[in-house]
């Protein structure tokens, strides 16, 4: 079940990446201020791939350098939330939908039981994801050295809090996004998950912007998505901010957040800005 636990949740950041916008061109960044202490910012992807998982000198420096280590969101002590309470998707799906999700769950060594009581929109977000080869994503990696170096290693939010978000969704529209996600074939997500990839590699935010309305169009509902994406993105941003720059009063802090919430209005690069940080990207 603990591995299970891992897959979903490697999965499900892994895709709110891929149907986000990006922040603009930088990844790491240095925030400082005369009344607080500093506060390294880096734009994480959720994924193993070991073209992201080589960090350079700096970022290792930096987080030599802190405190403290906040990620984006603590480990569930419960999988009770991962799954429907009074459903299951043997009554839900017709049968040769129920043969995708066994064919789909074994690819994800995912145990088939489990599978048919798991939410919905959370077997869509990991059926729509390469399967990872290893438990330690991008951010995995940071947080075990942040540990091997003796940091205070922090959630930017509690479990609860990150999985409640998609819980907004009726069953009927998990459902659907379920189904779309049984439609998409094998070499399409693999086509898109490299497209992704290479353009954070790059840095190269107009593309991933682009990316981001195809994936999303394609997923979900416009008028859905447009709600979700305030709840996913706007609502947290301010929620991680907040708790942030709490902290940074006598605490030195390494971010580690998906990329997407370095990005726009009401990212964490300008929400730092107006609390008078300047900021600077981290070559």
């Amino acid at each position: 079940m603990l591995n299970f636990c891992k897959s979903l949740i490697y999965a499900l950041l892994l895709s709110l990446l891929s149907i986000t916008a990006f922040a603009e061109q930088g990844l790491f960044w240095k925030a400082e201020s005369n009344s607080s202490k500093p506060i390294y910012l880096f734009g994480t992807i959720h994924t193993d791939d070991n073209r992201v998982t080589e960090f350079s000198p700096r970022v290792i420096e930096a987080l030599k350098a802190v405190d403290v280590f906040m990620m984006e969101v603590e480990p569930p002590k419960d999988t009770s939330i991962l799954q429907m309470q009074d459903a299951n998707l043997s009554t839900i799906l017709s049968a040769q939908e129920l043969e995708q999700v066994y064919v789909l769950a074994d690819f994800h060594v995912m145990h088939r039981d489990a599978v048919l009581r798991t939410k919905p929109w959370l077997l869509a977000v990991v059926f729509d994801s390469p399967r990872p080869l290893t438990p330690y994503a991008q951010d995995n990696l940071l947080m075990r050295l942040a540990e091997d170096l003796g940091k205070d290693v922090i959630g930017l939010e509690t479990a609860d809090e990150h999985f409640s978000v998609m819980d907004g969704l009726t069953l009927d529209e998990q459902v659907a996004f379920l189904r779309k996600v049984l439609r998409r074939s094998q070499k399409t997500k693999e086509r898109d998950y490299e497209q992704l990839v290479k353009a954070y590699l790059k840095g190269d935010a107009d593309k991933l912007s682009a990316m981001n309305d195809k994936m999303t169009g394609s997923m979900l509902p416009a008028e859905l998505w447009a709600r979700m994406r305030v709840k996913l993105l706007d609502e947290r941003n301010l929620a991680m901010a907040e708790r942030i720059l709490a902290k940074a009063h006598d605490k030195s802090l390494f971010v580690a957040v998906d990329a997407s919430h370095l990005a726009g209005k009401t990212g964490l690069v300008a929400t730092l800005k107006k609390a008078g940080y300047k900021i600077s990207v981290v070559k």
